[in-house]
């Protein structure tokens, strides 16, 4: 059984730095899209930061030069490096992961993940 589970959210300052972390146990495939998303209070999911088994990296705009995407095969775990953190950061944060490696429209969209975390909350405050 697939398990995705999500740490390192907390409270920052604007300007500070936090970086998550997405333990993936019971996952055996050597294929795999993987990537962060979040939603913030009232707003849609959205997709953060992505990469993929080809080791393609795709980071969205608003973060990009702040937010890096990495993942450790020794350790089966996804991080997300989060710096010069913005209020508008503020959101609950999910690593997603599915099987295949999905082509750059599906990528972005959540709903092509298998595998979800339960969400790791991020406040950030001005």
């Amino acid at each position: 059984q697939v398990q995705l589970v999500e740490s390192g959210g907390g409270s920052a300052q604007a300007g500070g730095s936090l970086r998550l972390s997405c333990q993936i146990s019971g996952y055996t495939y050597t294929t795999y899209s993987m990537g962060w998303f979040r939603q913030a209070p009232g707003k849609e999911r959205e997709w953060v930061a992505l990469t993929n088994s080809d080791g393609k990296l795709r980071i969205r705009e608003s973060v990009k030069g702040r937010f890096t995407i990495a993942r450790d095969n020794a350790d089966n775990t996804l991080y997300l490096q989060m710096n010069s953190l913005k209020p508008e950061d503020t959101a609950l944060y999910y690593c997603a992961a599915t099987p295949v490696i999905l082509n750059s429209n599906r990528a972005l969209e959540g709903r092509y993940y298998t595998y979800w975390g339960q969400g790791t909350q991020v406040t950030v405050s001005s």
